[in-house]
């Protein structure tokens, strides 16, 4: 399976993106704590939906009439809130990226939503009381969901994405855009560099740049087969080579 978007960024642009959101429709997302601004054209603002500061994607475990307890696919419990303002939308199988190309999601409401499904909520995070509150809550198509569950296992073992913080000969240190934890990485005389369509070298990666990097571990360590610079345009959304490796 070839890995089309982001995990850790694509979720949360394209909900954003595909339903249109009012402007009052709730409060305002917390800024990412991460930090992952731009820097010369790099990088992105807010690392989307999974882990980085503005919403939970996971499984619902219990259903109440003013939000949802959602278990996340890094394994923790949050409390997903919604009222009247919060938009609600289901995911339609067959669409393309995360419902930007081919069908558009399809409105629904809170009661459609039940114990099982796999949601998507973006809004007001609070990490510490583990809470969302939902401006937009999204319930996945299952089949893409399985998907991004085996991507999320995954994470750390077969692909890494996150702001590069350090640079250390060939080795790497990165703030994960997953799971926000640190990780490391070394590049040897196989891996390949990318930004754009343009194949560039380790030296063009620099402390602030945000990677997309895959590869496996050897003898303790993530050794990258390939490294792609994310880059945002301007009012756009993030870019990344059109084939990545496969997964």
């Amino acid at each position: 399976m070839k890995i089309r978007f982001l995990i850790a960024t694509a979720l949360g642009l394209a909900l954003s993106a595909a339903c249109g959101l009012p402007a009052n429709a709730a409060p305002s997302p917390a800024q990412n704590p991460g930090g992952y601004g731009q820097r010369g054209g790099r990088g992105f603002g807010g690392m989307g939906m999974m882990g980085a500061g503005r919403g939970v994607t996971g499984t619902v475990t219990a259903v109440a009439t003013d939000h949802f307890t959602v278990k996340s696919y890094e394994g923790q419990t949050y409390t997903v809130n919604f009222s009247n303002n919060t938009r609600i939308l289901k995911q339609v199988a067959g669409s393309g990226g995360m419902g930007m190309r081919g069908n558009p999601p399809e409105q629904i409401k809170a009661a459609d939503i039940k114990v099982g499904d796999d949601i998507a909520a973006m809004g007001q995070l609070d990490s510490s009381a583990k809470s969302v509150g939902a401006m937009m809550i999204m319930q996945l198509d299952p089949q893409r969901a399985q998907r991004m569950r085996a991507m999320m296992a995954n994470y750390g073992k077969t692909w890494l994405m996150g702001k590069v913080t350090a640079i250390d000969g060939t080795k790497v240190t990165l703030m994960g855009a997953v799971d926000q934890a640190e990780h490391t990485f070394v590049a040897d005389e196989n891996t390949t560099f990318r930004e754009r369509r343009n194949p560039i070298t380790l030296a063009d990666v620099h402390v602030g740049d945000t990677v997309r990097v895959d590869g496996a571990v050897k003898e303790g360590a993530f050794t990258a087969a390939s490294v792609a610079v994310v880059v945002m345009p301007a009012g756009g959304m993030p870019r990344m080579p059109r084939n990545p490796p496969a997964q």
